[in-house]
């Protein structure tokens, strides 16, 4: 609501004045749009209005607080909405979380704790061949060592084999292990991916990433026709 963009209407929630999710997506839904992004699905109500709407032909985006890409899946189907539509009508989900960026002019390669390249599974040949940095500190990063932030995501399509599991009732380790077989890098292998290309440090990913494995994390589902 702070940017006013072309094309493009808004519409800001008051719940005390009883313009909630659902009875905003209802009244949105009136216009005929094209796409629709609703801010977040927090409850049965606004998750069947909106696989409705994508049922419909409209494309929808919105986010959902879940741990995994693949328990977005189970978690609309938690939520009251029978397993074949969601099968039917969500295309894809990305999984996300920030780290800070290292400071490009500042970074200093070093050599990580043995414990961390243990607990990663990194063996001493592949450690040999990747250069890891840690954050320094500059006047350009006003000396944090860090300086903007950067998301590490998986990336979850939607095809005939997940919809044959989300169908059936999978659970979302089953749809994961499906996923990653057809290829899909998980959130770990890209925030590892990421250190690896000097973006960011190891400690950072092992904070965000791996220390938080059993917190919620916020995933981006797109829906559509």
């Amino acid at each position: 609501m702070e940017y006013t963009l072309e094309g493009v209407n808004q519409v800001q929630l008051n719940t005390k004045a009883g313009l909630s999710f659902a009875n905003g997506l209802r009244s949105v839904l009136r216009q005929d749009p094209d796409i629709i992004m609703v801010g977040e699905i927090r409850d049965a109500e606004t998750a069947k209005i909106a696989i409705q709407s994508a049922m419909t032909g409209h494309l929808v985006l919105s986010t959902l607080h879940t741990n995994t890409a693949a328990s977005t899946l189970t978690r609309l189907v938690e939520m009251g909405i029978e397993p074949f539509l969601v099968a039917s009508s969500v295309v894809g989900i990305i999984a996300q979380r920030l780290v800070r960026r290292l400071c490009p002019d500042c970074k200093d390669p070093y050599e990580p704790p043995a414990a961390l390249i243990e607990k990663l599974g990194i063996s001493p040949s592949e450690d040999g061949k990747i250069v890891f940095y840690q954050p320094q500190g500059c006047p350009s990063c006003n000396n944090t060592g860090f300086r903007g932030r950067l998301a590490i995501q998986e990336v979850m399509f939607i095809g005939s084999v997940i919809r044959d599991l989300v169908t059936n009732k999978a659970t979302a380790d089953q749809i994961e292990s499906a996923a990653t077989e057809q290829g899909m890098v998980d959130i770990r292998e890209d925030g590892l991916h990421k250190v690896v290309l000097g973006l960011t440090s190891l400690e950072e990913v092992m904070r965000t990433v791996f220390a938080r494995e059993e917190a919620n994390g916020e995933t981006t589902a797109e829906v559509a026709e």
